[in-house]
């Protein structure tokens, strides 16, 4: 697949945990420490069964946290645990190479995540991997996120072009909203975009954007 003047391929869009990322284990670690610390009891079975892949705010709602305050505490709290379980992140290496050749022909390529931008931060620059604000070159380059060192001379493995994370959208997965939004911002159609996807919500949300898509299982 080569994005040229005969390629329709212009454009790849990753969904982040579980399909670039294998941080399964990672997040669900993360909240039951910080469920725990508040005395709520929830097991990594029963996160990884009934809520992976859910935004935390939809999360801890159907998990019976009703205030707003204590919701978004331990959300707080979650993104400074999350760091500590590092250990158990995978990158998808077979996938990240094609999309680094993908770029070298041309292409573009995104992150399209209903995940937390701290935390997709934090676990890129944990792997050697960035966006366009990482890019020492940058004008607007940002600061390493809390809990965490980037990598030295930069992201040694490189970077994507884009990030789309949960709150830059309004309508999350199974939604085609996140996807259709990187198109328009890129100037590609769903003909020319290819989408990488592990959860059953983010399959339905790159099967409703009308581009072509692949299933991911690490």
């Amino acid at each position: 697949m080569q994005p040229s003047d005969s390629s329709r391929i212009r454009l790849i869009l990753l969904d982040f945990d579980g399909t670039l990322a294998d941080t399964r284990r990672a997040n669900t670690l993360a909240y039951v420490a910080a469920l725990g610390e508040a005395g709520y009891t929830l097991t990594e079975e029963e996160y990884t069964t009934n809520y992976f892949g859910m935004r935390c705010e939809e999360f801890l709602t159907r998990f019976g946290i009703a205030d707003p305050a204590e919701r978004e505490r331990l959300r707080r709290r979650k993104i400074e645990l999350y760091p500590t379980f590092f250990d158990t992140v995978r990158l998808n290496r077979p996938l990240w190479e094609f999309c680094r050749q993908f770029q070298s022909r041309g292409g573009r390529v995104w992150i399209v995540s209903t995940g937390s931008r701290d935390n997709i931060d934090n676990v890129m620059r944990h792997l050697g991997i960035g966006g366009p604000a990482d890019d020492p070159a940058s004008k607007n380059a940002a600061p390493g996120s809390v809990g965490t060192t980037p990598p030295e001379n930069g992201c040694p493995l490189g970077r994507v072009d884009g990030i789309l994370a949960g709150p830059d959208i309004e309508r999350p997965k199974p939604a085609p909203d996140c996807f259709l939004e990187v198109m328009r911002r890129e100037g590609c159609s769903p003909r020319e975009t290819l989408i990488f996807e592990d959860s059953a919500i983010g399959i339905e949300a790159a099967h409703r954007s009308g581009a072509s898509y692949f299933v991911v299982r690490l």
